[in-house]
Order: C-alpha cells, then sequence, then structure tokens
C-alpha cells in the first residue's frame, strides 16, 4: 500500500508540475528514485545541427550539464537513436550499439565515466521534423545499466511525464495559483474546458467558447462536449471517467488525442486531471473531473534525417556515421568527431555504400543533400 501510495503522489505531483514549473526539479528528483537511478533530466536535441537545450534536471553536477551542451552532444553516441525512438518507448544504449563500442567513446571517457555514469533509460516525449523532447533517467556504476524492472518503471511514469510537458508547452503559464487555474487561463491561445465525468461542461475559455461557435473540431450537445466521430466522442468519455477516479488510472489515455474539424483542419487534445493534488480544488470549485485542451495540430513533416533513414533502412549508428561523413569529411575525421575507432567507422561505411548504391562520397554528399532541399535531384 505504502509503494501505491507513493507512486500515486507522484503521478499526482507530476500533473501540478504542468501547472508551475517551479515544481519540476523535485519531480525529477522523485522520478529519478522510481526509475531507479541519481539523476533525472528534461531535454530536447536537434537531429539535425546535433545541438540540444535544457528545460529542467536533477542530479548531475551543473558544470558537467554546461559542458555536454556545449561540446559533448555532438559526441553522444546517444542522441540519433533517441531522435528516432518511438514515441513514449523506453531505450538505452544497448538499444542502439553495442555496449562494448560505447565505453570506448570520447563520450563515455570524458563525460560519463568521471560522474561514474553507465548508462540512460530515455523517452521521447515530443517529435518535430527536427528535433525532439526527451525525459532520461541515468543510470550510476552501482545501479548497474538499464534492466527489464527499469523500463518497466520507466513505461509506468513516462505517460504522465509526456501528459504534462504537453500541457505546459501548450498552456506555457510561467506560474499559475491553482485555486484560481481556471481563471487565469481566458488568455491562452489553445482552446479549454472543465468538464464533468460524463463530459458536461462546466466552463471554458475564449477560444474554446470560439471553437464550439465556429462548430470546428467541437462542439456542444445538450451541455456535452462532442466531435463529429462517434469514436472519439466514446474515447473522451472514457478518459474523463478514468480522470474522475485519479490521476493514475489515466495511463496513457487522452495525451494526444486527434480531433478533425468539418473543414478539414486537424486538432489536437491533451487531458489533465482534476481529481488530486493543487489541482483538485480548482477541479471542486467548478464541480469538474478535467481539463482538456485543444489545439491546431502541426504538420507532422518528417526530417530529412527520418526520411534517409526509412528509405535506406538505417541503423541509428549508420546514420549518424552518414551524417558525420556529409558534415565532416573522411574516416579518420568522423573516427576523432565521434569517439569512435575509425575501423569502426570504415565498417558502417562500407555498409551505407551497399544499402546506399553508391561507391563515392560525393554520392553520400549528393544523397543527403536531395533529401534536405527538394529542388535538388
Amino acid at each position: 500500500m505504502s509503494d501505491l501510495e507513493d507512486f500515486s503522489s507522484l503521478i499526482s505531483n507530476i500533473y501540478d508540475a504542468s501547472l508551475d514549473p517551479a515544481l519540476w526539479i523535485d519531480v525529477l528528483a522523485q522520478t529519478a528514485r522510481f526509475v531507479g537511478g541519481p539523476a533525472a533530466s528534461l531535454v530536447s536535441k536537434d537531429a539535425t545541427s546535433r545541438t540540444g537545450q535544457l528545460a529542467f534536471q536533477f542530479g548531475l553536477d551543473p558544470e558537467y550539464v554546461q559542458s555536454y551542451f556545449d561540446k559533448y552532444v555532438r559526441l553522444d553516441p546517444n542522441t540519433t537513436g533517441q531522435f528516432f525512438a518511438k514515441i513514449g518507448q523506453p531505450v538505452a544504449v544497448a538499444d542502439f550499439m553495442p555496449y562494448e563500442d560505447f565505453v570506448e567513446t570520447r563520450f563515455f571517457k570524458e563525460w560519463a565515466r568521471p560522474q561514474g555514469l553507465v548508462d540512460a533509460v530515455s523517452s521521447v516525449l515530443e517529435r518535430s521534423a527536427t528535433s525532439a523532447a526527451l525525459f532520461l533517467v541515468f543510470r550510476h556504476t552501482k545501479d548497474g545499466l538499464v534492466d527489464d524492472g527499469a523500463r518497466r518503471r520507466m513505461r509506468l511514469i513516462v505517460p504522465h511525464i509526456r501528459r504534462a510537458a504537453l500541457i505546459g508547452k501548450t498552456i506555457d503559464l510561467k506560474t499559475a495559483e491553482s485555486a484560481a487555474f481556471a481563471d487565469t487561463l481566458d488568455g491562452i491561445a489553445a482552446g479549454m474546458f472543465l468538464v464533468d465525468r460524463r463530459g458536461c461542461i462546466v466552463h471554458a475559455n475564449a477560444p474554446g467558447h470560439e471553437m464550439l461557435r465556429s462548430s470546428g473540431a467541437l462542439h456542444a450537445v445538450g451541455g456535452r462536449l462532442v466531435t463529429h466521430d462517434p469514436s472519439t466522442d466514446h474515447q473522451l468519455y472514457d478518459i474523463f471517467a478514468a480522470a474522475a477516479v485519479g490521476d493514475s488510472k489515466l495511463g496513457v489515455k487522452g495525451i494526444c488525442v486527434p480531433l478533425m474539424a468539418r473543414n478539414g483542419e486537424r486538432h489536437v487534445a491533451h487531458v489533465l486531471p482534476l481529481t488530486s493534488g493543487a489541482r483538485r480544488r480548482t477541479g471542486a470549485r467548478y464541480a469538474a473531473a478535467a481539463a482538456i485542451f485543444v489545439h491546431r495540430a502541426a504538420l507532422d513533416i518528417p526530417s530529412p534525417p527520418e526520411a534517409i533513414a526509412k528509405a535506406y533502412k538505417l541503423t541509428p549508428m549508420e546514420l549518424r556515421v552518414l551524417l558525420a561523413i556529409v558534415e565532416i569529411g573522411g574516416a579518420p575525421e568522423v573516427a576523432e568527431a565521434l569517439g569512435i575507432a575509425e575501423t569502426t567507422v570504415k565498417t558502417h561505411l562500407g555498409r551505407l555504400y551497399e544499402k546506399i548504391g553508391v561507391a563515392r562520397h560525393a554520392d553520400l554528399v549528393k544523397i543527403v543533400a536531395g533529401f534536405s532541399n527538394p529542388l535538388i535531384g
């Protein structure tokens, strides 16, 4: 019972952090302990430029964090694999490359090993054409490599981290008193509705009312929030009922519910439960079980690296070597930059020539350029 209560409290804190970003540091400390590691981070990475940005972190030395984004993000052999991992799927070093190769990289020798770090379990929270938002829990030597238990715990917590992060991004609040939650949301761009467990609307902000008036992705029938698709309605009502029971019952439900307007515009909805934590005051005030945020969906355009990887069935490491060859030059220079053996680079290069069907460095450059610029044939 104690473990169940601790888990429920953690989830409640995660959702409260979606309204108050100052809570994320404590949440990361709790999630690190839950998954099994000394540190956790929320970061974004760009797979093309191989740069990154820190959102929140707990447990790492600030100097090492700074050096990562200044230098080692470009040497991190996990970045390409992380970018193309399935959203919500826990992945570790062994999913991207043999561990014995990992420990020979400059990244491990110069950045991870001095901190006593041996592995990390990560999960993609959101992905655009060029970047990905990631949640990571690091493993120390005393924790050992990422095992099945860590992956299982990561799967339990990631849906809640993902929902909270997406909602926090959608409402874009620096801080908000949960007691005045609904009152502060009338100025946000996303449509916001507070609903009870049956889907009846008890409050909506100005963009939400406009959505209802324009018969867009959502409308009201008998006071209930409905879509133009009965199956989506059933999905939403199931989510609202689960939210009324408690945070942990939601799981992966309601993280990103796709909606289609009558004019063909695509929207996405995120559902936040209001029955636990500091959010309970708002839920009680409006007799609401959940808040639903709706905004227009961005176009899902694959990035050039993703398109290349799919077209030629490249592994993450092969893609990483390909991009480095194009950007940096020959095998010796790539080996130095990536912190791997030159023979390893040449092995991957041979596989690239075979898979892509070319025989020269210049042909690889032309292929990558063609994917990057549709005007190049």
